[in-house]
């Protein structure tokens, strides 16, 4: 039984690692599509959100088979009640990706406009945290997980200097109102997608060490890891 279920986790990890995948590629390709004003691969990013919708459904009922079956404990147990988790995160960054790529679409129907260099700062922040939390999860990497939640922080920070320096710019060029409201929506748009993939490294702690760590900042599991090295 219980090699036949390691078997099942191990099938399980290659689905969510391929969704992972999926999932980076797509949000990658709709922040190009903002700089290049290319509408035909924001399409392409828009419609590639129905796979990563399919394979969403289908971890999850891997999950729930796993659960049903084998009733796991202990290690196996946090390890798919994560991938449930990490599952969510990723089906919903997916939806994000979308969106972005909705708004990359319509902003190439606007006059060019220069997209500023904060908010093409925050999706590479992005970016990175993204690869990041896939990379802890793929090596069940705390260490990488606690990176991903200290940037988070730095996005933060650079999310109302954007909006302060986009509301600037709005008050200097109220002809290109349009494109700067899409503009807008993307810098929130980045702003929960970093909260998603904190939400993943968070996963990841728990399923690493059977800790719950939402609602501490990072400083303070950095401190509690710290404690524990010294004791």
């Amino acid at each position: 039984m219980a090699r036949h279920l390691q078997r099942e986790i191990e099938r399980l990890k290659k689905k969510i690692l391929a969704l992972g995948a999926i999932v980076e590629d797509n949000l990658r390709q709709a922040f190009a599509a903002i700089e290049s004003r290319d509408a035909d691969a924001a399409r392409q990013v828009i419609l590639a959100d129905l796979i990563i919708d399919e394979n969403e459904v289908e971890v999850e009922e891997e999950c729930l088979k796993l659960l049903a079956l084998y009733q796991p404990v202990a290690v196996d147990l946090r390890y798919i009640v994560a991938v449930i988790k990490i599952n969510n995160e990723l089906e919903r960054i997916g939806d994000l990706g979308a969106n972005v790529a909705e708004r990359a679409a319509q902003l190439a129907q606007t006059e060019p406009i220069v997209v500023p260099a904060k908010l093409l700062l925050m999706a590479e922040r992005v970016e990175s945290m993204l690869q990041r939390a896939l990379d802890a999860l793929v090596r069940s990497d705390p260490t990488l997980a606690r990176l991903v939640l200290a940037a988070d922080d730095e996005v933060d920070e650079l999310y109302p200097e954007l909006i302060d320096e986009m509301k600037a710019e709005i008050r200097r060029h109220l002809d290109r109102l349009d494109a700067l409201v899409l503009l807008f929506a993307v810098a929130r748009y980045l702003e929960r997608l970093a909260d998603h993939t904190t939400n993943i490294a968070e996963d990841v702690l728990y399923m690493a060490e059977g800790e719950i760590t939402r609602h501490q900042t990072p400083a303070a599991i950095f401190s509690l890891e710290s404690h524990q090295f010294d004791s």
